[in-house]
C-alpha cells in the first residue's frame, strides 16, 4: 500500500512508492499518421490518446462533470467521501488553535503575513516573497501557464498525451471552479482573517448567502472549501496520471500542496478544516478528466484504492493535526 502523509502545521508529506515508466510514443510520417497514439506502460499496460480536438476542455465538461458527482457517490467511493467529512468535523473545533500556531510558526521562520505582489502590465502578478510564491502555485494562472506549455510541447512534438494534458489542465481549472463556488455559496464561512477582525473564533458560518452580498463581501463567505487547494490538487493529478512514468511528478506535487496548505493557514487565508474536501474533490476532478482523454487495457494503473484517515501529533511544541491519504 502506497501512503501519502498531509501534516498541517507544518506540512510534511511522504511518498513511498511511484508509478511506473513509459515507453516513448513511436511516430509515424505526417501522412501516414494515425487518428490515435499508443503507449506502452512498462507493467504491460496500454494506453490508446485519440487526436485531441481544440475544444475538448469545453465539450467534455458536461460530462465529466456528471461522471465526477457519480464518483463522489459511488458505492465503493463512499468511505472516501465519509472520511473527508469526519476530517473535516473534526478539525472544525481546532481551527483558531491550528491557525494561531501556524501565524507563530511562520513568524519564527521569518514569514510574511500578507501575500504579497508586484504587477507586470497589470495583469502578471511576481511574487515579492517564499510565502507569496507558494500561495501563487493554487491560483488559476498557474495551471494556464502548464496546460500552455504542454499544448506547445504537444503540437511541436506532434504529441497527443502532451495535447490532452494541456486540455485537461484547463478544464480542470474550470471544473474546480464550479465545484468549489458552488459549495462556498452554500457555506458561507468566513476567512480566518475576517474573522479575527469581526471577532469570531474560528470564523462565522452564514450558509447560502445571496449573490449580491457574496459579490460585495466575498472574504465574508467563501472559506470553505479552499479552491486554491481544489485547483492545485486537480492539475497535479490531471498531470501524474497522464505521465506515471515521470516518478518525480507525485512527490514534487504533494510536496509543494502541503506547503501551499501551510501558507494559507499562516497567512489566515484557510482554516485546517477547509482542505480535506478540497483535496478530495481535486483528486476525483483530475482523475477524471485525465481517464476521459485515453482508453487502457487492463492492467494496475486504475485500479488503486484510497483510504483517509485524521492525524494528530505534537512536534516543535505544536500541535498537529493532520489527514493521511493512503493508496
Amino acid at each position: 500500500m502506497k501512503r501519502i502523509r498531509f501534516l498541517l502545521l507544518p506540512m510534511s508529506i511522504l511518498v513511498c512508492s511511484q508509478e511506473v515508466d513509459t515507453l516513448k510514443v513511436t511516430e509515424l510520417p505526417q501522412e501516414l499518421e494515425p487518428k490515435v497514439q499508443t503507449y506502452t506502460l512498462k507493467d504491460g499496460t496500454v494506453r490508446t490518446y485519440p487526436k485531441p480536438k481544440l475544444l475538448d476542455f469545453v465539450t467534455k465538461l458536461p460530462r465529466n462533470f456528471i461522471d465526477t458527482n457519480k464518483d463522489f457517490v459511488a458505492k465503493d467511493h463512499a468511505y472516501y467521501l465519509g472520511g473527508a467529512v469526519a476530517s473535516t468535523l473534526i478539525l472544525i473545533p481546532f481551527d483558531q488553535k491550528l491557525i494561531d500556531n501556524s501565524r507563530e510558526l511562520g513568524e519564527r521562520w521569518g514569514m510574511d503575513k500578507d501575500n504579497n505582489y508586484t504587477k507586470i502590465g497589470g495583469v502578471f502578478k511576481i511574487p515579492k516573497d517564499i510565502g507569496s510564491t507558494l500561495y501563487l502555485i493554487g491560483n488559476g494562472s498557474t495551471l494556464v501557464l502548464l496546460g500552455i506549455g504542454f499544448g506547445t510541447y504537444g503540437l511541436i512534438k506532434n504529441d497527443y498525451r502532451a495535447q490532452a494534458t494541456a486540455s485537461g489542465l484547463m478544464e480542470s481549472l474550470i471544473l474546480s471552479g464550479v465545484f468549489t463556488q458552488t459549495i462556498k455559496r452554500i457555506t458561507g464561512r468566513e476567512s480566518p482573517f475576517i474573522a479575527e477582525e469581526n471577532g469570531n473564533k474560528g470564523g462565522a458560518w452564514n450558509p447560502f448567502p445571496s449573490f449580491s452580498a457574496f459579490s460585495k463581501n466575498t472574504s465574508s463567505y467563501d472559506a470553505m472549501p479552499s479552491g486554491h487547494l481544489t485547483t492545485f490538487m486537480a492539475g497535479i493529478t490531471v498531470i501524474a496520471d497522464n505521465y506515471p512514468d515521470a516518478k518525480w511528478i507525485k512527490p514534487v506535487g504533494y510536496t509543494l500542496a502541503g506547503a501551499l496548505c501551510f501558507q494559507m493557514m499562516q497567512s489566515k487565508v484557510h482554516w485546517a478544516s477547509d482542505y480535506p474536501l478540497a483535496l478530495l474533490m481535486g483528486y476525483f476532478i483530475g482523475k477524471t478528466i485525465s481517464k476521459s482523454r485515453y482508453t487502457s487495457t487492463e492492467g494496475t494503473i486504475g485500479k488503486t484504492k484510497y483510504k483517509f484517515d485524521l492525524m494528530a501529533s505534537r512536534q516543535w511544541e505544536y500541535n498537529m493535526v493532520g489527514v493521511k491519504l493512503s493508496f
